[in-house]
């Protein structure tokens, strides 16, 4: 395909992509192609085809995006809509009425916020021309390793103040299930039952390599591993394992149990990155300034429940 007018490359052709990365790499003259890429801040979005790689590495690295769902809304409403099943079929008799139900207050309504997620890297001049086959590889897997770990901290930490609101914060969080003074048996099975039926269906275990190894080790009133270690399984549930989660102390909430689909990822734009030239040009490298638009929402906290430390 052939473009005579150089601004007016979408963001979806090979053309885009490979001024794209050339322009990365440093060489002048190919972003006065990229023009309808082009923020007003000076950066450009991602070629389409790099995009749909970083997604899919993204995915893979990031556990919320393994186990929650993924939204994406660039242009899209500023809400989201959680429903509330508490409809039920109903037995009518030959010739009876249907009963018909009002569901309009069944819907809670969550406000989305733009929350900006961002990161600077340098590399060296002569790396990049070393290295340019394998250039875009390498720049998407440093992007992906720094948003994943930035992006696993929040949904579970974050306190809803420039960034997104966790699953452990006291308000928008997942709700208490168990308070314990210790992480015990009889603790461990009152919080697998605080948890509604229809959502241990699907439920997983949430907690960091320390409290992991505590519970390895914690037994039954029958001296039995309540860990199953062919599986890594509790109670028949899998174990997932995040450093982002606290060890068990004074106040803390160190083990989450639930449903975590109902944990809502949301980007707001599309993967963009500005060039850092001038910064860095007395140690012969290039700057990158990437950054995201994200929320990240926990639209039922009923569906995970949490083990909270007497303080």
């Amino acid at each position: 395909m052939t473009f005579t007018n150089e601004t007016f490359i979408p963001t979806n052709q090979p053309e885009y992509h490979n001024h794209f990365w050339n322009y990365m790499r440093g060489n002048e003259g190919h972003e006065n192609y990229l023009d309808l890429g082009k923020k007003v801040t000076g950066a450009y979005v991602m070629p389409a085809t790099s995009e749909t790689k970083f997604d899919k590495k993204l995915s893979e690295e990031s556990l919320f995006r393994q186990l929650g769902t993924h939204v994406y809304a660039p242009n899209g409403p500023s809400t989201v809509l959680a429903k509330v099943n508490t409809d039920s079929a109903t037995w009518v008799a030959p010739g009876g009425a249907i009963p018909a139900y009002d569901a309009i207050n069944d819907f809670t309504t969550y406000g989305l916020s733009d929350h900006k997620l961002a990161v600077v890297m340098q590399m060296d001049a002569s790396f990049m021309h070393d290295n340019y086959p394998r250039f875009e590889a390498y720049f998407t897997d440093r992007l992906v390793k720094d948003f994943a770990h930035a992006e696993e901290d929040a949904f579970i930490n974050g306190t809803g103040v420039d960034m997104p609101t966790g699953i452990l914060a006291a308000d928008g969080g997942a709700e208490v299930g168990v308070t314990a003074d210790a992480i015990t048996y009889e603790d461990v099975v009152k919080l697998f039952f605080s948890l509604g039926k229809e959502y241990r269906k699907n439920a997983v275990w949430l907690m960091n390599s320390e409290t992991a190894l505590a519970l390895r080790t914690l037994k039954d009133d029958g001296g039995n591993y309540i860990w199953n270690h062919a599986n890594d399984t509790i109670l028949g549930k899998r174990v997932v394992i995040s450093e982002y989660m606290p060890s068990a102390a004074a106040g803390v909430k160190p083990i989450a149990f639930g449903e975590f689909s109902y944990f809502w990822v949301v980007d707001r734009c599309h993967m963009t990155i500005r060039t850092l030239r001038e910064r860095f040009f007395e140690t012969d490298q290039i700057g990158y300034l990437a950054y995201e638009l994200l929320d990240g929402k926990l639209v039922r906290p009923e569906a995970i429940k949490v083990m909270k430390m007497t303080a």
